[in-house]
């Protein structure tokens, strides 16, 4: 398994912090518990953004004959 890029880290910590303050907002939660199951969920929803973000893909260099399909090629003599 490959390693996460920094774009995947960075998605999977805003996530994590944006999601956690806005469901302790939300549920006004005050015992530790309710606190740990927010913070719990905040996470294991970061870890889900982090891991399903987009990674870049490398792809294979190109010559330029192979760029332009054959049917769209113009022959040049008659």
């Amino acid at each position: 398994m490959p390693r996460p890029t920094a774009a995947q880290l960075a998605y999977g910590v805003c996530t994590v912090i944006l999601s956690t303050f806005a469901m302790l907002l939300l549920s006004q939660a005050s015992s530790a518990v309710g606190i740990s199951v927010i913070a719990l969920a905040a996470l294991a929803l970061g870890l889900l953004v982090a891991l399903t973000a987009p990674a870049p893909r490398s792809r294979p260099a190109q010559s330029p004959a192979e760029t332009v399909p054959a049917e769209e090629r113009v022959p040049t003599s008659f």
